[in-house]
């Protein structure tokens, strides 16, 4: 009896250590795209300019549509980030229907996550995440026109109002002026690539939690979930049935699995391998904006009824989208032939990974050392790092803000705001990134004390 025991033990720690090293191994494969992908997202966050866009999203028609898109393309592509934006922009009057298509477009619109998925799955899938974004944005437009609408929204819009009044309003502190300058200035000026470096670093903090989760959870999929389990989850043989159970049971997978953002991609590499849908694996990593800690949060801002709806006419639209992506790769005849043995590499081996590893290793240093000496740069006029996810937010535009220690912090959400007024000793010290100087006189008001007993997951 002892020896099947120990002869268990023995087999699962072999498992966890093959997952693990799994887990690594599809890290390493996509470590330079991380690098790229994050960099180039702080540089746009950095040096486009967001408040014309912001201003013109009244509407759901093409061009508030187009507007939408295109701000979350240059947003942080952290969903949670994307969600609280949102809501500011919602209270500042801009149509929910364009706040939607705006968080839509944040969390699959972004270049990081099409570098990461060339790299980790192939070109077809990062094409195939942008043709079909874009066909989800033309879906979730006309379907969100028809129940995204009406008073469940105007009641939504007036508690979130009367939130504000009560007390996330702030006075701007911001000096933005580098966005509005023509790109030949933009380039040149240290203190705009001291900025694009803190986004890139804030996004990476922001998002180190999804990112370990979804890397790990994808190693454990790939090792220890056998393949008769897969074929019992997604259907196989029946012609056009399977590809829609599919596109429907892959939202479902995304939101019991907690994991959203740029960590869903191994978890779609791991669903791949499994043998799920082409369809189903475009439609799982649409369905980031759907992870259950998500949709608590939009029970808190929107209500629960209004939350209902927006996750059917999510669901739907992910779905439908991940269908209509698969028929016309499946016409093109660009879905992959072959599924991967293995996810990722079994060993290190000198290859191009290998070289643009090191590469992109020595510039993250870089960047961290222009992060780490910003002020010094010229860089932070303007922005506030949030001291509970780490995230760099634009002080005229933070969705939350209180006064603390006779300084002013800047939040990137209500739930980090409320998560700092329940221990700011363990948030306001200063390897936090509390407030700098200049928005330390800052005169604002503290936010409301309400607190939400939902968890509050960083960012």
């Amino acid at each position: 009896m002892s020896g099947v025991v120990v002869s268990a033990t023995v087999g699962w720690i072999d498992v966890i250590g093959r997952s693990l090293r799994e887990g690594f191994f599809m890290f390493w494969e996509t470590l330079w795209p991380l690098v790229l992908g994050f960099g180039l997202s702080g540089a746009v966050q950095a040096f486009v300019s967001r408040e014309s866009m912001q201003s013109t999203m009244g509407d759901h028609g093409p061009a508030a549509v187009t507007r939408a898109s295109l701000f979350g393309m240059v947003s942080s592509s952290c969903s949670y980030a994307a969600t609280a934006m949102a809501k500011s922009i919602f209270v500042k009057g801009a149509d929910f229907v364009a706040v939607c298509v705006f968080m839509f477009a944040s969390t699959n619109l972004v270049v990081e996550l099409g570098v990461v998925l060339v790299v980790l799955m192939g070109w077809q899938f990062a094409v195939s995440e942008f043709v079909g974004g874009m066909i989800m944005i033309v879906l979730l437009t006309l379907a969100g026109g028809l129940w995204l609408r009406g008073r469940l929204v105007v009641r939504a819009r007036q508690r979130l109002t009367a939130d504000s009044a009560e007390g996330h309003q702030h006075d701007p502190a911001a000096d933005t002026e580098l966005q509005h300058q023509p790109w030949s200035v933009k380039l040149r000026s240290t203190a705009g690539w001291a900025d694009a470096a803190t986004y890139t670093m804030a996004d990476l903090t922001m998002l180190r939690r999804e990112l370990v989760i979804g890397y790990t959870v994808a190693g454990f999929l790939t090792v220890a979930v056998p393949t008769h389990i897969w074929n019992v989850v997604f259907l196989h043989g029946h012609g056009f049935w399977t590809s829609v159970e599919n596109v429907v049971v892959g939202p479902f997978i995304a939101i019991i699995s907690f994991v959203c953002s740029i960590g869903n991609v191994p978890l779609a590499a791991s669903l791949w391998a499994g043998g799920i849908s082409f369809g189903g694996v475009i439609s799982f990593i649409f369905a980031d904006l759907i992870t259950f800690p998500l949709l608590l949060i939009y029970r808190r801002y929107y209500g629960a009824r209004l939350t209902v709806r927006m996750l059917a006419v999510f669901w739907g639209v992910m779905s439908v989208a991940g269908l209509i992506t698969e028929g016309i790769f499946n016409a093109a005849g660009l879905i992959p032939a072959s599924r991967p043995s293995q996810v990722a590499p079994a060993h290190f081996s000198w290859d191009y990974t290998t070289y643009l590893n090191i590469v992109f290793v020595v510039l993250f240093v870089l960047l961290y050392w222009v992060y780490r000496n910003r002020q010094r740069l010229g860089g932070g006029r303007g922005y506030a790092m949030d001291p509970v996810c780490g995230m760099q937010v634009e002080t005229a535009h933070a969705p939350a803000s209180t006064v603390h220690g006779g300084g002013t912090y800047y939040f990137c959400s209500d739930q980090c705001c409320e998560r700092f007024g329940a221990d700011p000793g363990r948030f306001a010290a200063p390897e936090t990134g509390g407030p700098s100087d200049h928005d330390r006189h800052a005169a604002v008001r503290p936010p409301h004390a309400r607190h939400d007993p939902s968890p509050t997951p960083p960012g």
